[in-house]
């Protein structure tokens, strides 16, 4: 009931892997090559709301862009929502006189430039690499594609048990992200063109939302245009999480995702479910004197921790800056697949109660 399924969704979930390591070479040599070219005027917009951590390294790494024209804004509630000397020299403010997250965010699209093309969004937490609004903006050249994602990568240092089983958790759904079209943005790495925020009428779904990312996901499906991942808009967050952060925020992320994103929330419950059930399908077989079931475990754990392997190769190509944490902890990604498929599976359940 468990083993012949898990081993059959552990091969296909593999099978993709090939086509999304050849989207991210083909994507990050594209971008390599296209330094220097002439790129649209942009307007990359952080709001500045809660927590402050980590604030200065995060505009630092925006106000290093190698981008040929693009102006940083900083949208806060007011003037004493920013902690003095935060800022880069470069930052434009743009004071929305509210706190909501979306205000903030459309504060910053009206005090863009006229001549503005392309809208960037990022967080307030998380250090981006220097052609990480290259990378973001590059797909938008294609009319087809309606707006382009980024994703976070948890690489923290120093490490410990929870931040790092924290980055291998976040792994998966960072190896979700590939070719064709995805299912969802991520709101501290998102980017539009001016001309389809315009026509999709995203400002007027931001001013009703509570989430822009979910509300950009439905103006994109209504207008019938794709949101895609731009390999390169990766943002590292090195913080650490103790195991109560971890769980309340992967419980919340999964909550919203059930509510906003059924379909995958289902799909991750039942293969789970699956996958721990082989498991512990296996354990007991093996305790009962069954040699097979030790080779259907050794497989199953085998492809489980190769796609884990292959998921950290990824991100390594797309955050070279971040090669000697690779080096030293990346092996988790491997080693800890096991564990982390449990993990996943306690906080999709929870999320039903969140």
């Amino acid at each position: 009931m468990f083993v012949g399924p898990a081993l059959a969704l552990a091969i296909f979930a593999l099978r993709g892997e090939r086509k999304r390591a050849e989207y991210v070479a083909a994507r990050m040599a594209e971008l390599s090559e296209s330094r220097g070219q002439p790129m649209p005027p942009a307007a990359l917009i952080v709001p500045v709301i809660g927590s402050l951590d980590g604030l200065r390294e995060t505009l630092r790494s925006l106000a290093e862009q190698d981008y040929p024209d693009y102006e940083l804004i900083v949208a806060a509630p007011d003037a004493d929502s920013i902690p003095a000397g935060e800022l880069p020299s470069k930052v434009k403010i743009a004071l929305g006189g509210q706190s909501g997250r979306t205000w903030l965010l459309l504060s910053g699209v009206r005090a863009a430039r006229r001549r503005t093309e392309v809208f960037a969004f990022a967080g307030s937490n998380g250090v981006a690499s220097k052609f990480w609004l290259r990378a973001l903006v590059r797909p938008l050249s294609d009319e087809v594609v309606g707006a382009s994602t980024g994703f976070r990568w948890y690489a923290p240092e120093p490490p410990t048990f929870w931040s790092l089983m924290q980055s291998v958790w976040n792994g998966v759904i960072a190896g979700m992200l590939g070719p064709g079209a995805s299912d969802f943005v991520w709101r501290g790495a998102m980017a539009i063109t001016k001309d389809v925020f315009l026509q999709a009428r995203v400002a007027e779904r931001w001013e009703e939302a509570e989430r822009e990312d979910f509300a950009l996901v439905r103006a994109m499906q209504e207008s019938e245009r794709l949101i895609v991942f731009a390999p390169g808009a990766m943002v590292v967050c090195t913080g650490r999480a103790t195991a109560r952060q971890f769980f309340r925020q992967a419980r919340r992320e999964m909550a919203l995702a059930r509510e906003w994103l059924p379909r995958l929330w289902w799909s991750g419950l039942v293969a789970h479910v699956i996958y721990c059930g082989a498991m512990l399908a296996s354990a007991i077989a093996i305790a009962r004197g069954n040699r097979g079931a030790e080779w259907a475990l050794v497989v199953l754990f085998g492809l489980g921790m190769l796609k884990g392997a292959n998921r950290a190769t990824l991100a390594k190509a797309q955050l070279p800056d971040q090669k000697a944490w690779f080096d030293r902890y990346s092996w988790t990604h491997t080693f800890w697949v096991p564990l982390a498929t449990w993990v996943w599976l306690f906080v999709l359940l929870a999320s039903v109660f969140e």
